[in-house]
């Protein structure tokens, strides 16, 4: 049923391909690799802070499909189904494009965390297919700490993707440093859940 929180995830899906555009048209792109530029004195002249607005706006439409469902009852299959779609195809692409951004012999640690959370969603997805198929989806529903995952992840990706200061805040520090905690989160919420799924392996 194509309700209206339907329909704002599947814009989100339909912004993908515009957010990889605007990332390859930013100034600061290199195919050969990593080459820091002057930002200019109007950011809004920038790219990469569309980029990054681009980013944030899907972010912030993840919640509001979740919310909207709930508050106008038009919760759906088709939104269950969509909904995680979205969001493992938006945080995948966009750690994709970092990895390629910044060249992994000096920023190896920022591909080692990529692999891991995407590798971790591609595992917990599996994961609760299998279960969905034996009546026990709700064993490895989100958690707390997930969610909180989710919120870390999100703003390191939206400061690596703006890469200038941010009201004085080095964008770059601290999209690495939420970074690398999005990843033990991400290793802690993984281990919860197969430690779940293990439970039902074993009954």
């Amino acid at each position: 049923m194509m309700t209206l929180p339907n329909i704002i995830t599947l814009s989100r899906i339909a912004l993908i391909p515009i957010f990889v555009a605007l990332y390859y048209f930013q100034p600061a792109y290199n195919p050969d690799g990593f080459i820091n530029i002057k930002a200019p004195d109007n950011i809004f002249t920038q790219i990469n802070f569309w980029v990054t607005g681009v980013y944030a706006f899907i972010s912030t439409t993840d919640y509001l499909d979740g919310y909207l469902a709930r508050k106008l009852n038009m919760t759906s299959q088709l939104g269950a189904f969509l909904d995680p779609v979205a969001d493992k195809l938006m945080v995948s692409v966009a750690l994709i494009l970092l990895v390629d951004f910044y060249p992994t012999d000096t920023h190896w640690y920022i591909t080692i965390c990529a692999l891991i959370i995407i590798s971790r969603e591609i595992l917990v997805s599996a994961l609760r297919e299998w279960m969905g198929t034996i009546g026990q989806r709700s064993t490895v529903n989100v958690s707390y700490i997930g969610k909180v995952k989710t919120f870390v992840q999100v703003f390191a990706i939206l400061f690596l993707l703006y890469q200038q200061p941010f009201f004085g805040l080095p964008s770059f520090e601290v999209g690495v440093t939420l970074l690398l905690a999005a990843t033990l989160l991400t290793l802690y919420s993984g281990f919860i859940y197969l430690k779940e799924g293990v439970k039902t392996f074993d009954s």
